[in-house]
């Protein structure tokens, strides 16, 4: 079954076939093609949250499946991700109170209301999965134009503060691989994960540019801090981003407390927080880096690490924690790792720690190639 987009794709198809069949038809108003419709065989399609009038209606019920939207301030179907202008617009950054009027803080409060994870009625759930669905569909089209070894994720933890060392560390390296043709992810939070999507806002841009934006940011730390937003819109203003590359952040409503970073290009934001856990780590086939985190990214090494030993997506790809103390002395998971691997507890794993931003580029470039990077 062949998926539909656009009002130009369905009309080229209608012109080339004389006909629908086992097509799938998203988030379209069909009244602007009636004429069409109503002229031609439509037969085993699926008409997924589309506009009709009464005569579409009739003409497509009997022999297809016809989705309609539901009841909820969200869609349901769609054929996009989200991006910061449909999450956040409405936001005045000089009125952070503009915030709670958003669409992102709408669903938000509506998810809360409604049972959050678990939803209080069927409506609701399946209403969620349908979203979930939309978003999993237009991650994966989206993603399906890049190789796989080119997509590579940052993970860490939501509470680096801006003016962290390593906050700016994760910048710069993400700027440098987003140069260097990576495709950039992350779970589309603040802390590391907002640092993964300025470091891509400002690919292509000199250093001194960047430097003035952290210093913007470094005004409001964390996302705690009413001025956080603002100060992000204030540098995407007046920064505007090369847009020959692209990032994309996957947060979820489990976490809305935690706003979404608007310098994600792309925002595939999900109700279910397992489903987008396991997608995250699944796309990253080019690599994961870890920079300091806590509990969550604690979660996030070890479902990696059994996705590398069973292959389970066709691949093992490196996993670097960045910042050698951290991984070896706070958090000591990296030599665990290590030891495990030895003992033939974990197999596949390709583990690094590194300080270097260099070194990292340097691993993934390799591993892009078809090598094996080393410990």
């Amino acid at each position: 079954m062949i998926e539909i987009d656009s009002l130009k794709e369905l009309k080229l198809e209608i012109k080339q076939t004389g006909k629908l069949w086992q097509v799938a038809i998203h988030s379209m108003d069909l009244r602007k093609v009636k004429e069409d419709l109503l002229d031609i065989e439509v037969e085993d399609c699926l008409f997924l949250g589309c506009d009709m009038d009464i005569d579409i209606l009739r003409h497509l019920q009997a022999e297809n499946y016809v989705f309609p939207e539901l009841d909820v301030p969200y869609k349901v179907f769609f054929n996009d991700l989200y991006s910061k202008e449909v999450l956040y617009s409405g936001f005045d950054r000089d009125k952070p109170k503009t915030y709670y009027r958003t669409l992102d803080h709408v669903i938000y409060s509506h998810y809360l209301h409604t049972g959050k994870e678990t939803a209080l009625t069927i409506k609701e759930s399946l209403a969620r999965r349908l979203h979930d669905h939309s978003i999993t569909d237009a991650l994966t089209d989206f993603i399906d134009q890049f190789e796989e070894r080119e997509v590579v994720a940052i993970m860490g933890g939501h509470s680096l503060p801006r003016t962290d060392k390593n906050f700016k560390k994760v910048v710069l390296l993400s700027k440098q691989l987003a140069e260097q043709g990576f495709l950039m992810i992350s779970g589309g939070g603040p802390g590391a994960m907002e640092a993964t999507h300025v470091g891509v806002w400002f690919a292509g841009r000199p250093i001194e540019d960047v430097e003035q934006a952290l210093a913007i940011l470094a005004t409001a730390p964390d996302y705690q801090n009413k001025r956080w937003l603002r100060t992000a819109f204030e540098v995407i203003e007046k920064y505007p981003r090369d847009r020959s590359y692209e990032s994309i952040g996957i947060p979820t409503w489990l976490y809305g407390h935690e706003p979404p970073t608007p310098f994600a290009s792309k925002i595939a934001k999900y109700f279910a927080n397992s489903v987008r856990e396991e997608g995250l780590l699944a796309l990253a086939k080019g690599g994961v880096i870890y920079a300091p985190g806590s509990a969550g990214t604690m979660q996030e090494v070890f479902q990696d690490a059994a996705q590398n030993h069973y292959k389970s997506f066709g691949i093992a790809s490196p996993m670097i924690f960045l910042d050698k103390n951290y991984w070896t002395e706070t958090m000591p998971v990296y030599p665990m790792l290590k030891t495990l691997a030895k003992k033939g507890r974990y197999a596949n794993l390709l583990l690094s720690k590194t300080d270097s931003i260099k070194d990292v580029v340097k691993r993934l470039k390799a591993f892009r190639k078809g090598g094996k990077p080393t410990s």
